[in-house]
């Protein structure tokens, strides 16, 4: 099974993924908190990015979900399409636009996204990973 680990960033998991414009251009970089308790099972995002990130991938208005903690209220939400290489994964997922991200993040990966892998350190408490 593949498995990609990426270093704790300022000292929380995390993980990166690719945007990928719906125009075909450069795909972007992202490093996201991987945080199993933003959102659930059924929840109706599968990360928190900002506006612009969602605009910038061209990102497509999908609906409106009300956050509760850090981000309380309506928020619209875009499909945009996502890649991690190394784990053959590209999807178009949600994203729920927020203002703005944890801070040195640039934005969250919530539970219904990580759920879709095995996550973890994997026996390495300076990492944090996902496995198909």
């Amino acid at each position: 099974m593949p498995r990609v680990l990426w270093a704790l960033h300022r000292d929380r998991p995390s993980l990166e993924i690719l945007l990928v414009p719906t125009t075909g251009g450069q795909k972007v970089p992202r490093t996201l908190l991987a945080d199993s308790g933003a959102g659930n099972l059924h929840s109706r995002f599968h990360f928190l990015l900002t506006l612009a990130d969602c605009h910038l991938c061209g990102g497509i208005y999908s609906h409106t979900v009300n956050l509760g903690r850090a981000y309380r209220g309506p928020h619209p939400v875009y499909v945009i399409k996502a890649e991690i290489p190394a784990l053959g994964f590209c999807k178009a997922l949600w994203a729920a636009a927020i203002a703005s991200p944890p801070s040195g993040f640039d934005g969250t990966a919530g539970f219904r996204f990580l759920n879709r892998f095995t996550y973890g350190n994997f026996g390495d408490r300076t990492k944090f990973g996902l496995e198909c």
